[in-house]
Parts: structure tokens; sequence; C-alpha cells
């Protein structure tokens, strides 16, 4: 695999830049994970004080979009990760393609998302523009709405950013690849999963209480 004839003077070696860069990204992963955080416990204070008005805000959430943008992440994941295993400059076409290919699902996931939201915003479910909800629960399941557009919203710029990432890869992937576009690849991967890890959570916290005894 050909290699840059120098690398930056900060660095000792090859595989301390690679391995520099990888702790950057998990830097970077470790402040994004204070962010979504907060906004989980946060989540949890309030459905410790409104029990019944989540699980009720929770039973009008779109499960079956949900769980197909659920299915669609983690097929992207799974093709980010065998990207990141077959990449060598023998592959460099499959792995574009398989950037790609997550890209496309990531940009499905925004679409459906999109389609959630315009639902919602036909029921009257949308905070601070056009919530109308009947009921002693209301100001409960306004709370929940607050935390779900949030979240969700934060977690659509990511993965965003994250399509971005993905298909600047694809390009550069196809001309000359390197170690160091290697270490990129795998930097984005690790960004990737996490956001789709932040996903799972979300999805759990948001599309599943109450169903059980709706």
């Amino acid at each position: 695999m050909p290699e840059p004839p120098a690398f930056a003077s900060q660095y000792v070696s090859i595989p301390h830049r690679d391995h520099t860069a990888e702790l950057g990204m998990w830097v970077f992963i470790a402040t994004e994970a204070l962010l979504f955080g907060g906004l989980i416990l946060a989540y949890f204070v309030y459905r410790h004080l409104f029990p019944h008005a989540f699980a009720e805000g929770s039973r009008h959430t779109d499960i079956l979009i949900g769980t197909i943008n659920t299915a669609v992440l983690l097929t992207s994941s799974f093709l980010v990760a065998w990207a990141v295993e077959i990449f060598s400059p023998a592959t460099t076409r499959i792995v574009a393609w398989l950037l790609v290919g997550a890209s496309c699902l990531g940009l499905a996931f925004i679409a459906l998302k999109g389609i959630e939201y315009s639902r919602e915003y036909d029921e009257h479910l949308v905070p601070g523009i056009d919530f109308q909800f009947g009921g002693s629960l209301a100001n409960g399941v306004q709370l929940f709405f607050i935390f779900y557009f949030v979240a969700t919203a934060i977690h659509a710029v990511h993965m965003l950013i994250g399509i971005g990432l993905l298909l600047t890869l694809a390009t550069i992937s196809r001309s000359s690849p390197t170690t160091r576009h290697h270490t990129a690849l795998h930097s984005a991967a690790l960004y990737w999963h996490f956001v789709d890890v932040v996903w799972i959570f979300l999805f759990a916290l948001i599309y599943l209480p109450g169903r059980a005894s709706s």
C-alpha cells in the first residue's frame, strides 16, 4: 500500500500518527457521549415524574418507522465495518461502493425521519409550534415530545455529518488508498457506529415504553 513520503514532525512514526488520530476520535466520541448522556439523564428524571404521560406519548410515535430505521442503521453499520475490514489497493471499488451504500441507507433514515416528523406535525404533536393534546396528561406528553424532537434532531445532524464523511472517504478511496486513508476510514467507522449505538438507546427510550400495555 503506497505511503505519503513524510508525516508531520509531531509524530515519531506512522503508527504513532495513526494511533493519535484514533485516540482523537475516541476523545471526540467521549464528548458526544456526555451530550447524549445529559439528554438521556433528563429523560429519566422526567419519565420518573410523569411515567403515565411518557408512556402515552410513546404510544403516539410511529413504531413501524422507528423499527425500519433501526434495521436501516444496523445494516449501514455492517457495510461500513465490511469496508474497513477489506480495505486495500485491490478492493478500492468495493470499499467505495460499500461506503456509498451505507451513505444511501443513512439518507433513507433521514427521509423516513422526515416522514415521521410530518405525520407528527399533522397530529399536532410538535411542542412550541402546534401542540394540541387533551386530558390531564397533556403537560407530561408535551415534555416527552420535547425530548423526542430535541434528541432525534441532534441525532439526525450527526447522521448528516457521518454521511458526508463516508461519501468523502468513498471518493478518496477510489484514487490511491494509503494507510492514512485506512486510519481515516477507521475513525469515520467509529463515529458511524457511535451514532448507531445512540439510536439504539433512543429507540428503546422513545418507541417502546407503554407499548406492552397499549
